[in-house]
């Protein structure tokens, strides 16, 4: 049996992945150092927690569910305990891009996300309508990459990364540098700032007077037939008022210069921050 050491088991993520790995054919040693989060496992899913050395003791692989600024430290804390051919797994591009985890040759590199539940899906139980993150009861995709180790070795990191954000649909094979392009890059920086701006224009029309919760339904609406056309989920086309909208609204909005987020120095400089 695959035996795997959870650090951060009762954090917000280590619990959702704890969750969803009980029951799995891989034996799971939960690490939690947090009373907080000991109590959180015992209570919630009956889990007891192991000290970190005894959790490490011939572990098969590693995940580390620890916040970004943190997955240096750990990482650096347990990487002479690891046998090796072991397999390190990381649940976010930031950490393994700007090299905090050790430089041990015989180790495995692992990284998933999930892409979390599509806004177009066919749900239809109120769990997973409810379940806007993903990795309970909504389908979602996934991107994983190999990052160092034997080709063999990415058929066990995406079985694993199927049952913690499970139910999946799509897993998608990407590098480590296109992982970062994808976060933070493309949902960070571009997506949630977007979306921030727009919560901003809605904020802005109600303190000119449109009631509140119009001027929310009537975005939500419309970001809903606007985004089936724009990311083709339909077969339309905007009216010329709101092609001439988008015309003038672009470089009002927008830097001539905008996609320089995507450059690679800008992409290592987001991640510093980051980490």
């Amino acid at each position: 049996m695959t035996t795997i050491a959870l650090f951060g088991a009762g954090g917000k993520m280590g619990y959702r992945l704890a969750s969803n790995l009980r029951g799995s054919r891989f034996e799971v040693r939960h690490v939690e150092v947090s009373p907080a989060g000991q109590e959180r496992l015992k209570t919630g899913l009956g889990f007891d927690t192991v000290p970190p050395d005894a959790a490490l003791d011939g572990a098969d692989v590693v995940i580390l569910a620890v916040p970004d600024t943190l997955i240096g430290k750990v990482a650096a804390g347990i990487a002479d305990k690891l046998k090796p051919g072991a397999m390190v797994v990381a649940l976010d591009a930031a950490a393994p891009f700007a090299g905090h985890l050790p430089e041990r040759e015989d180790l495995t590199y692992f990284v998933t996300h999930p892409c979390h539940p599509p806004i177009f899906n066919d749900e239809t139980e109120m769990a997973a309508k409810n379940d806007h993150f993903g990795g309970v009861a909504a389908k979602q995709h996934i991107v994983s990459a190999l990052m160092q180790g034997p080709e063999s070795a990415f058929a066990l990191g995406e079985e694993i990364a199927k049952v913690i954000w499970a139910p999946v649909m799509r897993s998608h094979r990407v590098t480590v540098e296109q992982m970062a392009l994808l976060e933070p890059g493309l949902s960070e920086t571009v997506c949630a700032t977007l979306l921030d701006v727009m919560r901003e224009a809605m904020d802005e029309v109600v303190a000119r007077g449109v009631p509140r919760e119009a001027a929310r339904d009537f975005l939500l609406g419309h970001m809903n037939v606007l985004g089936a056309v724009i990311f083709e989920e339909v077969q339309g086309v905007f009216s010329d008022a709101c092609n001439k909208a988008i015309a003038f609204g672009k470089p009002t909005l927008m830097r001539d210069d905008w996609k320089r987020v995507f450059e690679p120095d800008e992409i290592a400089a987001s991640i510093q921050r980051i980490t």
